[in-house]
Formats: structure tokens, C-alpha cells, sequence
């Protein structure tokens, strides 16, 4: 479980993850406005705000985990496609669709639990062609 050390943020201690199957992060949650969808996010999908996708700061793209408002107890499963959050104490950026199944849409930002479910495996580097 990532806690804070003395003087260290939630987000801070998130972003300090292993990327192991199992692993519990708490923190708070944001969405993505619908301005962003359509535009390619950082693994060079384009961002649906229909689909159950997410951002994090260190989990490889591809890395499935479980998200639960710890205000209503309600939970989705979501798939890294992006990075963030920039927000201070956040650990996580849900598209549109999964913010709504967990009730957050009014709110805004909202307290989760995140539970990594499966760690897709880091990709290549690309390499240029000579």
C-alpha cells in the first residue's frame, strides 16, 4: 500500500508505485472534460469518453485496475491509456463513462481506492530505422 512518508503528499507516495498486481493506492480522483475527447493521449490513443480508460503517473500503459469512490462504495474497472494526474493529491484521471458509473460527474474530485488488477508489460522504446 502506498502511504505518505513524514511530509510527503498522497500523490507523491502514489506515484512511488511498484506496478505489481495487488497494489492499493488512495487518492483523489478527477474526469476529463468532454474538450478532450477525440484528442490522442499519451500511449497515442485517442481519448473516448465513452470507453473505461484512465490516467496515472507510473503504471505502464495497457495496466488494468480497479477504482472505488470511497464516498458511495462504488467501483469500475478502467485501462491505462494516458498520463496524469497533474493535480495536486490526485492519483488517477478517469475518462467521462467511468467517472459517471461511480457517481463522481457532480463532484468532481472524489476519494478512491485504486487496486492494480494486471501490470501490462512496459513496451519496447522505439527504435529509428537506420
Amino acid at each position: 500500500m502506498a502511504f505518505p512518508a513524514a511530509g510527503q503528499t498522497p500523490a507523491a507516495a502514489a506515484s512511488a508505485t511498484t506496478g505489481k498486481a495487488g497494489e492499493v493506492q488512495e487518492g483523489l480522483a478527477a474526469f476529463y472534460g468532454t474538450r478532450l475527447n477525440g484528442r490522442k493521449t499519451a500511449s497515442g490513443e485517442k481519448y473516448d469518453q465513452n470507453a473505461m480508460s484512465a490516467a496515472h503517473k507510473t503504471l505502464p500503459f495497457g495496466t488494468r485496475v480497479r477504482v472505488t469512490n470511497t464516498r458511495n462504495g462504488r467501483s469500475v474497472e478502467v485501462r491505462i491509456n494516458d498520463r496524469g494526474p497533474t493535480q495536486p493529491n490526485g492519483i488517477i484521471d478517469l475518462s467521462r463513462a467511468a467517472a459517471a458509473k461511480l457517481g463522481m460527474l457532480r463532484a468532481g474530485n472524489v476519494p478512491v481506492r485504486l487496486e492494480v488488477l494486471n501490470v501490462a508489460p512496459a513496451a519496447e522504446p522505439r527504435r529509428r530505422a537506420p
